[in-house]
């Protein structure tokens, strides 16, 4: 009889553990899903807080896959007062929603896949309703246009993978791209050549759909000014006089519209802000220009939320 009284204790206590183990079983666990990732992350409690108020944390809770590039809280405090906005709550919700789509990119990237380079984000160009570009370069860690790192790096997740990153990137101007870009070096310093009587810098930092935005950028790589040097036999830059070199930055320049690859065809005029250009699109793209030297555009579409670039590798010379 003593060890059937002391069967009854063991045996509730047994039956107790099972109850509990059932119970715990009963408890739904969430799937770490990014959104649900970035909830648990105590430095992307402003990037939470955004994806809610812009409606995207069903998106981004979905199947994807997704690649989240992850401004931190504190990256979000320097962009809210670098614009001028005391809180989120400041900031249209349309302009947070394509800003933070501009973080987000398709597929699950890990830090090892992306290579220098433009690609992809699900932001949408306000002069030309495409998808915005984006400017990678990994020569030093993982740097996206220019401005933002990587500084927390492969946080895998069921729907894609998250980098938390220094800095939000923000919309881009054709500006951005130019300077993100090490190819187009020359070109940038041509641009911001301190004689210069034009403020092409500005101009072209111009907002959509302020005027003369958008633009179409016809922009030359290193390499296509060096080719120039030879060619007019000078040293560089430097030896060309303010009058030339601003009629020719201005033959690069399509104010006014947006023109995708789709929208060029054999011989169609276009005019710049400089000298007119004929395209051509049989046996590939191509520029010509005024004094009948041809330029092959070698890269398209470019977007960025103000206008496109187009990469050529001759200098357009104006007229």
């Amino acid at each position: 009889m003593k060890k059937f009284k002391l069967f009854i204790p063991i045996f509730l206590i047994l039956l107790s553990s099972l109850y509990s183990c059932n119970n715990d079983n009963d408890n739904t666990v969430e799937p770490s899903t990014i959104v649900n990732l970035a909830i648990d992350s105590a430095d992307l409690t402003s990037l939470v807080s955004a994806l809610q108020k812009a409606d995207l944390v069903n998106t981004l809770n979905g199947l994807g896959p997704f690649t989240i590039l992850a401004p931190t809280n504190d990256a979000f405090a320097a962009f809210l007062n670098a614009n001028n906005f005391n809180s989120l709550d400041d900031v249209p919700v349309n302009v947070l929603t394509n800003l933070l789509l501009n973080h987000v990119l398709s597929g699950s990237l890990t830090a090892s896949d992306f290579s220098t380079g433009y690609t992809n984000t699900l932001a949408t160009s306000e002069a030309s309703s495409s998808v915005m570009s984006l400017y990678v370069d990994t020569s030093s860690g993982v740097k996206f246009n220019g401005v933002s790192s990587v500084s927390s790096a492969d946080i895998i997740a069921v729907n894609g993978v998250i980098h938390k990153v220094n800095a939000v990137i923000g919309l881009p101007s054709v500006v951005t791209f130019a300077t993100a870009d090490p190819n187009f070096s020359t070109l940038v310093s041509a641009l911001t050549r301190e004689d210069l009587t034009t403020d092409f810098i500005g101009i072209l930092s111009t907002d959509f759909p302020i005027s003369p935005s958008p633009f179409t950028i016809f922009a030359p790589i290193n390499d296509a000014f060096n080719r120039l040097f030879i060619e007019l036999g000078i040293s560089g830059l430097s030896d060309i006089d303010e009058p030339i070199l601003d009629a020719t930055l201005k033959s690069h320049v399509v104010g006014g519209a947006n023109l995708l690859d789709t929208d060029l065809s054999d011989n169609l005029s276009i005019e710049t802000l400089g000298s007119p250009l004929t395209a051509n699109i049989t046996g590939g793209a191509s520029l010509t220009d005024s004094n009948n030297r041809v330029s092959d555009i070698i890269a398209t579409n470019v977007q960025a939320n103000n206008g496109v670039i187009h990469v050529i590798n001759k200098v357009i010379l104006p007229q």
